[in-house]
């Protein structure tokens, strides 16, 4: 390797280069990410002084990740981390990498409860939902999902935050589920079969397809879920949902059908409906 790139500003130039050469679009903010991974630089530190010397061993582990980045692995799957609602979450190919829409869903979720109440997160991958309300109140929480994979990275991340003791359930959504909830969030699988393709590769490579699957027209969680979650809610209790930016219309028609009350929309950041929720009374 050449020594030209064995300082902190040739070699982040280099992974900015071969990022932007393989059509990485956030090539700049990547390279840095992985600088700072690989070596804990802070941007501080690296203004202060940029041309301090690295090693090789340093060099050579930086260019391997700048190339499984230009592969389209996700920028997480190489660190193992992302950050949501202020946390760090571990993250692998088992469970959806959180994103920021999501926290819409958890801010509105934190209006709906308080200490005490019992919170069931349905599909919970990384448990991201369930953990941030426990970072906030002392609720009692359980996490359901179909796959153990995500139930362990789930319990890992409930450890490395230090929180109280959770309920995982490895369950097809209720089929496990016995008790009744305050409040039931969910970030179900949602992308239509036929549009999953056409994603990006970082999402429709490396994303557990069973977290992006909602079949034919996207909703098969929704129906199954709005339907079922009747039998586990306490009265007045609430069902909430992370839902794509067409779907509002169809998921809260759904829930008044299904005899919910209450049914509102969220818009997330850009402005997109991002949160549909509701109300179920018994009487």
């Amino acid at each position: 390797m050449k020594q030209k790139i064995l300082t902190l500003q040739t070699l982040y130039r280099e992974g900015q280069i071969r990022l932007k050469d393989r059509g990485i679009e956030e090539y700049q903010l990547d390279a840095w990410y992985l600088l700072e991974y690989i070596t804990g630089i802070s941007k501080a530190s690296y203004y202060g002084d940029p041309n301090r010397e690295l090693s090789a061993a340093q060099a050579e582990e930086y260019l391997k990740c700048i190339e499984k980045r230009s592969e389209r692995i996700p920028l997480q799957h190489i660190t193992g981390v992302q950050e949501f609602m202020g946390h760090e979450f571990f993250v692998n190919e088992h469970v959806l990498i959180p994103r920021q829409d999501t926290e819409i869903l958890v801010e509105h979720t934190l209006d709906k409860v308080e200490d005490g109440k019992k919170v069931l997160d349905m599909c919970t991958g990384s448990g991201c939902i369930l953990l941030s309300i426990l970072k906030r109140y002392q609720v009692r929480g359980t996490g359901a999902d179909i796959s153990s994979e995500a139930l362990q990275v789930a319990e890992r991340n409930r450890k490395h935050l230090a929180l109280p003791r959770v309920e995982w359930l490895q369950s097809d959504l209720f089929e496990k589920i016995e008790e009744k909830y305050d409040v039931i969030v969910s970030n179900p699988p949602y992308i239509q079969t036929g549009v999953i393709e056409s994603l990006q590769e970082e999402v429709r490579l490396h994303d557990p397809y069973i977290a992006l699957d909602g079949k034919e027209d996207g909703l098969y969680f929704y129906r199954r879920i709005i339907e079922d979650a009747k039998a586990y809610l306490e009265d007045g209790g609430w069902l909430l949902f992370e839902i794509g930016y067409d779907q509002a219309e169809p998921v809260t028609r759904l829930m008044e059908q299904t005899g919910y009350s209450e049914i509102h929309v969220k818009k997330d950041l850009s402005g997109l409906d991002r949160v549909a929720g509701a109300r179920y009374n018994k009487n």
